[in-house]
């Protein structure tokens, strides 16, 4: 496994401005740092819960169906370029809709959040599943996941306010910078 692709696309799919990451910035400024925590808390183990079902689902069909994995490979590096092309049109900061934080709304939110939910069906049978299969590797594969997930959701929460004023100030740079290194990212799980 390609440890550094692994990562960027970790880093890139967890701290890029998307729903969870909006709202949390969003609510940091409506609501206080206690109650963006609180919605954080919820987001996390909502992010573990689905990797865990991805690595479940991934791992069932990879049994029943050996050759789908070169798919989700496809799937998942295609999604990347995707995501990169996203990030490198992105206009505008878009601030997150008003809803009271909770630990449960963070919780749902990442199941309706189809930037989560593309995200943890790819990772795991892009970087992991290649390389090795065992349930253990998987396990501490959603770890490593987990804890990018909740470092970025705990940094859009501590500098929600001055993160926005810089991703605003240089857009531009930024987008680029993160896009060039989400298409690295596709381009390296095929080598």
């Amino acid at each position: 496994m390609n440890m550094t692709s692994f990562l960027i696309y970790c880093i890139i799919a967890t701290f890029t401005p998307g729903p969870t990451n909006i709202v949390i910035m969003s609510t940091v400024q409506q609501y206080g740092t206690k109650r963006a925590i609180q919605y954080t808390y919820g987001a996390t183990i909502g992010f573990a819960l689905l990797l865990l079902l991805s690595a479940i689902l991934n791992s069932v069909l990879t049994t029943i169906l050996p050759k789908i994995l070169i798919v989700m490979q496809i799937i998942g590096s295609l999604y990347m370029v995707y995501l990169a092309y996203l990030i490198c049109m992105k206009k505008s900061s878009d601030a997150g809709p008003r809803q009271l934080a909770t630990f449960w709304s963070g919780l749902l939110m990442q199941f309706l959040n189809p930037k989560v939910v593309l995200f943890t069906l790819t990772v795991i049978p892009t970087f992991i599943m290649p390389y090795n299969n065992s349930a253990a590797v998987m396990m501490f594969g959603i770890m490593v996941i987990t804890l990018v997930g909740f470092a970025a959701f705990m940094t859009w929460v501590i500098f929600g306010t001055l993160f926005k004023a810089f991703l605003q100030k240089h857009q531009k740079l930024v987008n680029l910078i993160m896009g060039i290194c989400l298409m690295y990212a596709a381009f390296m799980i095929w080598i």
